[in-house]
C-alpha cells in the first residue's frame, strides 16, 4: 500500500512540475528572443543566408566572398557567396526564394521590378535595396590583331554578350542600338566572363562585352599574354544613350588598366546591393552597417569605390527599411 502511494505521489509530482515548465516555457523563450539592443527575435533571424554574386572572373564574386565574411562575423548568421549567373538570375532566385542578398545592376533592378525586357510578365516584387555601391563600367574587350577599333567593326564578328541571364546582354544590346546595330548583326555568343576570354585567347571570338568594375580579373589575365584592347563608346554616342536610358552614365577605362597607353572611354551603370524584401528590418539594418562599415576589410580595389554617403544615389527601387534606418542615422540621403 505505501509503496502504491508512493508511486502515486511521484506520479503526481512528474505531472506538477511538466504543467509548471510549460506555463514558464514561454516567458523564458521572450526572454531569450527578445534582446534589449533590438535584435529581433530567432525567428526573425535566419540561421543561414546566401549572398548571390556573379562568374568568378568578374567583380561581384571576389567581392560578395569578402561581404559574406563581414555579416557572417557582425550578425552571427553563417553566410556564403555563391557564384551565378549575375544580375538577372540573381533577381529570379531572389524572387524564388533562392537566396537573400544579390548583386544586381541598376537597371537590371528596374527592370525586374518594372516586369520590362528580359522581366516581361515576369516582375519580381519581393526584391528591395541595401544601396549603390560602384560603376559598373561596359567594357568592349577585344585584341590588337582582331582588328577591332569601334563598335561598328563588330559588324558580323563573333561577340560575346555574357552569360545567360547576366545585364550585360541588355548593355550589350543597347549600345549596338545607338551605333545602328542589333544583336543580328553580330554572331551571338552567351558566355560568361571567363569563357569569354578562353574563346578570345582561342580565337573561337572575336570580342566580349563585359559589364563589371575595373579593374576584371578575367580581362586582367587577358592581358598576361594579349594586347588587350578596349573599344571606345564615345562621347556623342555616351550622350545619346544616355538620353534614351538615363541609368547609363558616363565613364571609362584608365590607363594602366590592362596595359593600356591612353584612358578609353565609355559608359557605366551602377553596382548594387539588394535583399528579399522579407528580411526583418534589423537583420537588413545589421546587414547594412557590417558591409559599410567594414570596408576596410575588403581587399579588393574596388572597396575603395565604395561609399556609404553614395549609396542612395541612382537605387532606382525602393529601399528595405533596415537599409533606410541606417542611412537615416547617418545622415546620407540621395543626391538632388
Amino acid at each position: 500500500m505505501k509503496k502504491r502511494k508512493f508511486l502515486l505521489f511521484t506520479i503526481f509530482m512528474l505531472t506538477l512540475s511538466m504543467v509548471l515548465a510549460a506555463c514558464g516555457g514561454g516567458n523564458a523563450n521572450e526572454e531569450a528572443d527578445s534582446g534589449d539592443g533590438g535584435e529581433g527575435t530567432t525567428e526573425d533571424k535566419p540561421k543561414f543566408m546566401s549572398i548571390l554574386t556573379g562568374g568568378t572572373g568578374g567583380t561581384y564574386f571576389p567581392l560578395g566572398g569578402a561581404f559574406a565574411n563581414i555579416v557572417s562575423d557582425a550578425t552571427g548568421i553563417d553566410t556564403n557567396a555563391e557564384t551565378t549567373g549575375a544580375s538577372a538570375e540573381n533577381m529570379q532566385s531572389i524572387k524564388d526564394k533562392k537566396g537573400e542578398i544579390a548583386f544586381t545592376q541598376t537597371d537590371i533592378a528596374s527592370y525586374a521590378t518594372e516586369g520590362k525586357l528580359m522581366f516581361d510578365g515576369n516582375p519580381i516584387d519581393n526584391i528591395q535595396a541595401i544601396g549603390t555601391l560602384y560603376p559598373e563600367t561596359i567594357q568592349i574587350v577585344t585584341t590588337e590583331k582582331s582588328g577591332i577599333k569601334s563598335v561598328e567593326d563588330l559588324k558580323g564578328k563573333r561577340v560575346s554578350i555574357g552569360a545567360p541571364g547576366s545585364g550585360t546582354a541588355a548593355n550589350a544590346e543597347q549600345i549596338l542600338e545607338v551605333h545602328g546595330l542589333t544583336l543580328d548583326d553580330i554572331k551571338k555568343q552567351d558566355l560568361s566572363f571567363d569563357e569569354s576570354v578562353n574563346g578570345i585567347k582561342d580565337g573561337n571570338i572575336d570580342a566580349a562585352f563585359v559589364t563589371a568594375g575595373t579593374p576584371t580579373a578575367a580581362v586582367e589575365e587577358l592581358s598576361a599574354t594579349e594586347t588587350v584592347v578596349i573599344v571606345p563608346v564615345e562621347a556623342d554616342k555616351a550622350d545619346e544613350l544616355i538620353e534614351k536610358y538615363p541609368y547609363y552614365t558616363k565613364d571609362e577605362v584608365p590607363s594602366g588598366a590592362y596595359k593600356l597607353g591612353s584612358a578609353v572611354p565609355t559608359v557605366a551603370v551602377q553596382a548594387m546591393l539588394v535583399v528579399e524584401s522579407g528580411l526583418s528590418e534589423q537583420v537588413v539594418y545589421d546587414i547594412t552597417k557590417s558591409i559599410f562599415e567594414n570596408l576596410d576589410k575588403v581587399q579588393h580595389a574596388k572597396a575603395k569605390q565604395i561609399n556609404p554617403e553614395n549609396a542612395l544615389n541612382g537605387v532606382g527601387i525602393d529601399v528595405h527599411p533596415g537599409a533606410q534606418k541606417y542611412f537615416d542615422e547617418k545622415g546620407i540621403k540621395p543626391a538632388q
